[in-house]
């Protein structure tokens, strides 16, 4: 079977499909773009899409290629036939498989302190040109609970700390969960719990994301 060519179109069309939906209308009118993903025409707002997984965590992942005689419930093979002919399988329900296209996307990813290290050094450094705000929107394959977000927060602030560009919120997206983390000020005294929201997103959600990301609907 012929696949298309990869690229990361297919996670920056998924991360907007999330935000509009989860967060509102003023994720709307962002176009898909390069430096940073996403982008208003107005240069109010600008966001880079990136992921991150513990290089130790690949191997340990179910991979398409290693499927053959495994057997799948009825009610998936639907999706798994869409995860054969796309190559891509984030966010299907009920599935943990990575689709060969998408494994591609995996194996190019940093741990999360590392790359968010990385993207904070280039906003500051003016690489992704003068929007009014910046956010930094991840791909987290490791799944993270309260406690690890809070820690990942006060690891970015610190980072911004005094910084004339940088990121206004940062957001963490699992496959059913998206947290959305302010870091509008550094204000340390706030604490970190005030500052982030956590989203769950629902199976059908996630499925109507993954069509509309590949272009079927």
């Amino acid at each position: 079977m012929a696949y298309r060519k990869f690229d990361t179109c297919f996670f920056e069309r998924y991360a907007q499909l999330t935000l509009e939906t989860i967060l509102g209308e003023n994720f709307a009118g962002l176009i898909n773009k390069d430096r940073p993903d996403l982008q208003k025409e107005d240069g109010t707002l600008g966001i880079e899409v990136t992921r991150a997984m513990e290089p130790n965590k690949y191997s340990s992942n179910q991979l398409l290629k290693e499927l053959a005689g495994m057997h799948i419930k009825e009610e998936y093979k639907a999706d798994m036939e869409c995860i054969v002919q796309s190559g891509y399988g984030y966010g299907l329900p009920g599935l943990n498989y990575i689709g060969l296209l998408e494994e591609e996307y995996w194996k190019l990813a940093q741990p999360l302190q590392r790359i968010i290290t990385s993207k904070i050094e280039k906003v500051a450094k003016g690489f992704y040109g003068k929007f009014n705000e910046f956010g930094l929107y991840v791909f987290c394959r490791d799944l993270l609970d309260l406690s690890q977000v809070e820690t990942v927060l006060n690891y970015t602030l610190l980072l911004q700390d005094n910084l004339d560009l940088r990121f206004s919120n940062l957001y963490l997206s699992q496959t059913d969960t998206l947290y959305v983390c302010n870091l509008s000020d550094n204000f340390f005294s706030k604490g970190t719990v005030s500052r982030v929201q956590a989203y769950s997103v629902p199976d059908n959600l996630r499925r109507d994301f993954f069509f509309k990301s590949l272009g079927y609907k």
